[in-house]
């Protein structure tokens, strides 16, 4: 079995490579800090996708910010910042929307193959009942969106295929330090068993939805 995870020197990503490879697949990992794949730079996604030979039974994504660097989610709307709300949607939403542009070719053509995206149960609409945090919301939400669609586009010509997005929970990792406090959290380990267990029981009937670490659908 062959899989590659984008965003792998991170906290989920770096934990799903280690427990993909204990488990005997062939993964292959990808990200900004060794193989400079900066998602929000469309000439190195063309780059780093165009450089692998696929087919891959699973393409797993876990890449995105918070905020910007040295900023935090907003809590008002008069927070909201242009060139911030920019660089979120270029990370969350858009980058991973130019990697599911290399799906087609990358999955298995006859065979089960799934791409699963991390996104976030903040990104449903239907759940939101504080508000704030507005460009992480939107670009997740927007997300779900292209995630969506990607999955009845591929629907069409991978008819085993499986696109889907998945919320994590809160994990330990330096992407949740000063929130996790508020919410339970789970070790980056644990969080990447969670994530793969799902995606191992995910069939073509559950493409194009939206998951949680426990295989729960989440309302859009």
């Amino acid at each position: 079995m062959r899989a590659l995870v984008i965003g792998a020197t991170g906290g989920i990503g770096s934990a799903v490579m280690a427990q993909l490879k204990a488990d005997g697949w062939d993964a292959t990992g990808l990200s900004r800090s060794v193989d400079g794949f900066d998602v929000a730079d469309p000439a190195a996604v063309e780059r780093c996708m165009n450089s692998q030979t696929g087919p891959f039974d699973l393409i797993f994504v876990a890449v995105g910010i918070l905020a910007p660097s040295g900023e935090s989610p907003e809590k008002s709307l008069g927070a909201i910042v242009p060139d911030d709300m920019a660089r979120v949607f270029a990370v969350n939403t858009i980058g991973p929307a130019l990697i599911l542009r290399h799906a087609a070719r990358l999955l298995p053509k006859d065979g089960r193959g799934v791409i699963a995206t991390l996104s976030a149960r903040v990104g449903s609409i239907g759940d939101n009942q504080i508000g704030g945090w507005y460009s992480y919301r939107a670009s997740k939400s927007a997300l779900n969106q292209i995630v969506h669609g990607a999955a009845i586009e591929l629907g069409r010509s991978h008819k085993q295929s499986v696109c889907v997005a998945l919320h994590p929970g809160t994990v330990e990792t330096s992407f949740t330090a000063d929130y996790a406090g508020r919410h339970k959290t789970v070790p980056a380990p644990e969080a990447a068993a969670n994530l793969l267990s799902v995606i191992a029981d995910l069939t073509p009937e559950h493409t194009g939805g939206f998951y949680d670490y426990a295989g729960k659908e989440i309302v859009w």
